[in-house]
């Protein structure tokens, strides 16, 4: 959501930090802002709008070799320029940029208004700088951890000082940091992604962790005081910026990468000879598997989508009680962790405020958790410890497709792997291990070909309303389809099991009401194509996302989109969901939406 970025060193700041804010982009945020140390003073811009606005408004020549800059992704106030950050306090000498929420906001604004402090802005991030300044006895370090004892709630902060030059603190708790070295020069950030341009070895910080960088380095301490050691990393090839090459936008791009996409992550994993699988991160032995009692599944959004299709094959493939949840409703309704279970927190960026906070109640409550993420070296990588990189490469559309892709063909290989331990024979296991490693030429032949997506673009562009359907495992992918088309083009739409639909949605149905089914060739298929009649004699206009060679569907389709066959019902959803994907891209292009940055919406969800 936010993006943090500070940089201390040598060089000029306002260029290295506007160009580390625009590799935020992705993320998502409706204003930015700088702020520059030179002089003995502290110079603050903020625009509402793209980071272009604001390196308009910074001077080219604007001096400082100390900065912080910031996106905001609005929380606590309006999209106003007084919101945006950086925030100062009251003498302008101290500036903070902020990630996070501050629960006891309103508390800490009472008792320092009561004392004479005046607010510019209605962000739970104003008050910060105030309760610094009300700390500070010149120690700038001692100042921000004081204040930050006081405060409720999860940040990643990075804090100047006018009166320190070349020294920037920065703290964290449930909203990530990392620190980078350069040669002479130290960075701070949000992501990575910010400063993987600049340098490669890093350091990420773990809640309630503060650091005071210079020039020369770091010194990194926890907040109360203990010493702590970190291992400097090495950051992947893969943050190495991905500029959009042919393609208008990155989410076009992202759907045309899902071959090589579905390659990286099935490559050496699936070993058809063997009938199986093999998931090294997983670290577990046979032994273990065959003694899971069950398999849940954390994640939100698209990630959960995910979810529901890995958690049918686990039943199927590996005859394992499995279930998906919404990871935001998971801790708080005091859930029975069963210790014999696998719960799979799901992310793409790894840094999903509300999956995180799951996998740390899965964890206190003596539960085993693993990883299913795209971003390495995150904090759900870092807090599980094992698990599984999907690698779909970087990602940068707010809009998530490939990263669908790969969690899904994850999931997939993780029930093969299990199911080929408990349940499953060697044939099947190797029919099942073809068919996976069959997909990427499949999704190929497909995008070659999409088949008539002009139609359904002219059809749903018109629409007040949407509604999306399947069974079993395309109920996901009816679900994700509905996402993307709110996400990207900001229609009203709704997916349901296609079985429910008589049991109280069919009353929206009309002549007004497009309905789009996914029908691939599966147990299901017959049935779900008597919910397509239903829905046709109450008047509304079909499109069918169906197998190639289905001789039924076209008929009961006013546009009939076929997809490549797969043998395997469990892997329909790597080809179904494909013309989804597109339809919603097209149909933002038809409407005039912001494509790869879609209104209030963030890449990396870091604020519950």
């Amino acid at each position: 959501m936010c993006g943090i970025l500070g940089y201390v060193g040598p060089r000029a700041a306002a260029p290295l930090l506007l160009e580390g804010l625009r590799r935020l982009e992705y993320r998502g945020y409706d204003s930015a802002g700088l702020a520059l140390l030179h002089g003995g003073a502290v110079t603050v811009t903020r625009r509402i709008g793209p980071v272009t606005s604001l390196a308009e408004a910074v001077d080219p020549a604007a001096a400082g070799t100390t900065g912080l800059g910031h996106t905001r992704w609005a929380t606590h106030g309006r999209v106003t320029e007084a919101n945006a950050h950086p925030h100062l306090d009251g003498a302008e000498r101290i500036a903070v940029v902020h990630n996070g929420i501050i629960e006891n906001h309103a508390a800490i604004r009472a008792l320092l208004e009561g004392e004479g402090v005046r607010f510019r802005s209605d962000t739970d991030t104003e008050v910060l700088p105030h309760l610094i300044r009300k700390f500070y006895q010149g120690d700038p370090l001692e100042a921000v951890r004081a204040a930050l004892h006081a405060v409720q709630g999860t940040y990643g902060i990075a804090v100047l000082f006018a009166d320190h030059p070349g020294v920037v603190i920065a703290a964290r708790n449930g909203s990530p940091l990392v620190v980078g070295k350069g040669d002479g020069e130290t960075f701070i950030a949000s992501d990575p992604q910010a400063i993987a341009g600049f340098t490669r070895h890093v350091v990420y910080l773990e809640d309630r962790e503060i650091v005071r960088l210079t020039a020369e380095g770091w010194e990194l301490t926890r907040l109360d005081g203990a010493a702590v050691t970190h291992t400097v990393e090495v950051l992947a090839e893969e943050l190495v910026w991905s500029d959009k090459g042919e393609f208008h936008h990155h989410m076009l791009k992202e759907i045309h990468e899902q071959p090589e996409s579905l390659r990286r992550c099935l490559s050496g994993r699936v070993v058809p000879e063997e009938g199986g699988a093999r998931l090294g991160g997983f670290d577990l032995t046979n032994r273990e598997i065959a003694t899971i009692s069950r398999v849940a599944v954390v994640g939100c959004g698209t990630s959960y989508h995910a979810g529901v299709v890995g958690t049918a094959a686990m039943e199927q493939l590996a005859r394992l009680p499995a279930y998906a949840e919404v990871a935001s409703e998971f801790r708080y309704r005091n859930p029975v962790v069963d210790p014999h279970a696998l719960f799979l927190a799901v992310s793409q960026s790894g840094e999903t405020a509300d999956t995180l906070g799951a996998v740390r109640e899965i964890q206190l409550k003596g539960g085993r958790v693993m990883g299913v993420v795209n971003a390495v070296g995150s904090s759900i990588a870092r807090q599980c410890g094992r698990g599984v990189y999907v690698h779909s490469g970087p990602e940068i559309a707010v809009a998530s497709t490939k990263a669908f892709t790969s969690q899904v063909a994850a999931l997939l290989v993780a029930a093969l792997m299990f199911g080929r331990t408990r349940h499953l024979g060697a044939e099947e296991g190797r029919r099942f291990g073809e068919d996976l490693l069959a997909v990427p030429k499949l999704v190929e032949a497909y995008l070659a070909h999409p088949g008539p997506i002009a139609q359904a673009v002219e059809l749903l562009s018109e629409a007040p309303f949407v509604f999306f359907f399947g069974r079993g495992v395309s109920q996901a992918v009816a679900m994700e389809g509905a996402l993307k088309l709110k996400e990207v083009a900001y229609l009203p739409c709704m997916a349901y099991p296609a079985a429910e639909m008589k049991h109280g949605p069919i009353a929206l149905i009309d002549a007004s009401t497009p309905v789009v089914a996914v029908v691939p060739t599966d147990g299901m298929r017959a049935k779900t194509l008597s919910n397509v009649q239903e829905v046709r004699a109450r008047g509304a206009r079909t499109i069918l996302v169906h197998a190639e060679g289905d001789e039924d569907a076209p008929a009961l389709a006013d546009i009939s989109i076929p997809v490549p066959r797969t043998r395997s019902a469990l892997v329909s959803p790597l080809l179904t969901v494909l013309p989804l994907q597109l339809i919603a891209y097209q149909v933002g292009i038809a409407l005039g939406r912001n494509i790869d940055r879609p209104r209030n919406l963030a890449k990396s969800v870091t604020v519950e």
